[in-house]
């Protein structure tokens, strides 16, 4: 192959292959030879010889001999600064793909293949997929168009070889980032750590010997029921024409889209036939089974200031009746200064005050201006019934928060259009009809207390599942309903950071 030592930034093509013919093209050619069927092009109409030009030279120009000496790192101190040399954003994958052999994939003599006519198109259709149309920059744009130009052979050899690196590097980025996301390209995305990794070098190779380019291309990408509708519908949205007045609401609303996109990239679970997922711009629970909304619930989120986190789990029982167990956190912000003005505090509101025993203490024998956040040696709990705050069921599942999905004696705030006023954990509207849902899905009879016997405050129950229901908590401002691009307001002002770096600037209206 060509010498690792040789400096390929600081010659011109022709020097490049002058140094490895030089060299000896025995030598070379078995490592960057081109593909067994790539046949040198003719110089000319046959039988006639191309002026200035040795035909026989002109046969001997090796495209994947140039190849390798672009991809070579050693020149460059490491591959890194390799890839920023040559502008490529995949450098690793590129290399991988094209192997030792180093052979052309995308071109012939003076222009691209139909399979990398595919790719190129798929390309220009980034937008489809939320991202910034730049995967076909006008650099690589003039490489193409310049094999339709005369040409001497080894000038066309060296553009069919940045050609092939280039339009690679393209290929590979968009799979990166249809499967990763975009701004994290070096994460991996969560449901990739259940199973087998995705492999996009391994996908295009199988997919240039098969003609599938495109489909491998898009093999990538998250394959939960809500990424691909809203991809399907930012697709059909983008195909009708946009009004002349509307253009930077039009822009607005695709990066929108965009952003609920690349956030799926990151956090989109693994196959699920079966599962509960709350987005909490939408203020709704939905029950989703084998791509089917089952179930639809309101429900009412933290508050900006106490936002409720996004989340994976899975729900393995329920409690009727609960006892509520304070958080700490409301204990010490909330309750404390109430109780420093009146210990009654607790009694008129159904709590009950406990020592770090677990012990009942008195709440007036307590000196409260002595205590503090900080050293707050107390346990708070709220006894079952109608004004309890867990309501009448909550429903459990192991998460870092110390958040759960529950009922509330608040339900006149389900009507609210805006429901972002919890302290982070998710009130549940009709939760009895959800409990009721997951047992009737296990074969079990029905047992469930009536809105009268909860009042009678009942000793809490907790109810196993037998077939434990997985749980999404997700952050999504743009899904897709019936096929249309369905918008929600930004409620804890996410997406703005994201916006920014996918896109830049916002658009002037």
């Amino acid at each position: 192959m060509c010498p690792k030592d040789f400096p390929v930034n600081t010659f011109s093509t022709l020097a490049i292959v002058r140094r490895c013919l030089a060299l000896g093209l025995a030598v070379a050619l078995p490592w960057c030879s081109s593909a067994p069927n790539d046949q040198p092009a003719a110089t000319g109409p046959p039988g006639r010889e191309v002026p200035g030009i040795h035909q026989p030279i002109a046969q001997e120009v090796p495209v994947a001999a140039l190849i390798a000496a672009l991809l070579d790192t050693s020149a460059a101190g490491s591959a890194r600064a390799a890839d920023a040399r040559r502008g490529l954003q995949a450098g690793p994958e590129v290399r991988a793909l094209f192997g030792p052999a180093c052979a052309p994939v995308w071109t012939t003599a003076d222009s691209l293949t139909a399979t990398a006519s595919a790719a190129w198109q798929q390309l220009r259709r980034a937008a489809e997929f939320g991202l910034p149309a730049d995967y076909v920059p006008a650099a690589l744009a003039d490489l193409r168009d310049s094999l339709a130009l005369p040409a001497a052979p080894d000038r066309r050899a060296g553009q069919r070889a940045r050609l092939e690196i280039q339009l690679s590097d393209a290929v590979l980025r968009l799979m990166r980032d249809l499967h990763r996301g975009r701004l994290h390209p070096r994460d991996e995305p969560a449901r990739d750590r259940a199973g087998a990794k995705w492999q996009p070098v391994t996908e295009l190779r199988a997919a240039l010997s098969r003609g599938s380019v495109v489909a491998a291309m898009r093999s990538g990408q998250p394959t939960n029921r809500e990424y691909r509708a809203l991809q399907r519908a930012l697709a059909q949205w983008l195909a009708r024409p946009v009004p002349a007045d509307s253009a930077a609401p039009y822009q607005a609303r695709f990066e929108q889209a965009g952003v609920a996109l690349e956030r799926w990239r990151w956090e989109a679970w693994a196959p699920t036939a079966e599962y509960i997922f709350i987005n909490l711009p939408a203020y709704e629970l939905q029950v989703v089974a084998h791509d089917s909304v089952r179930r639809r619930h309101r429900v009412i989120i933290g508050k900006p200031e106490t936002p409720t986190p996004t989340l994976s789990s899975v729900i393995r029982y329920f409690t009727l009746a609960p006892d509520w167990h304070v958080p700490h956190s409301i204990a010490t912000k909330e309750i404390l200064p109430r109780l420093r003005e009146n210990p009654g505090y607790l009694t008129l509101n159904n709590l009950t005050l406990y020592d770090e025993r677990g012990r009942w203490r008195d709440p007036f024998s307590v000196r409260w201006g002595a205590v503090s956040a900080a050293h707050f040696p107390y346990a708070i709990r709220q006894a079952p019934g109608c004004e309890n705050a867990l309501g009448n069921v909550v429903f459990r599942f192991a998460n870092p928060y110390s958040v759960y999905l529950h009922d509330t004696p608040t339900r006149q705030f389900f009507e609210r259009p805006v429901r972002a006023l919890s302290h982070g954990c998710i009130r549940l509207a009709e939760p009895l009809a959800l409990a009721a849902y997951l047992l009737r899905r296990e074969g079990r009879p029905v047992q469930l207390p009536s809105e009268a016997e909860c009042a009678r405050q009942p000793t809490p129950r907790d109810v196993r599942l037998t077939r434990p229901l997985p749980l999404f908590v997700r952050y999504a401002t743009c899904v897709a309903e019936g096929g249309q691009l369905r918008f929600f307001p930004d409620v804890y002002h996410r997406d703005e950071r994201v916006r920014r770096a996918l896109f830049g600037a916002a658009a002037k209206p």
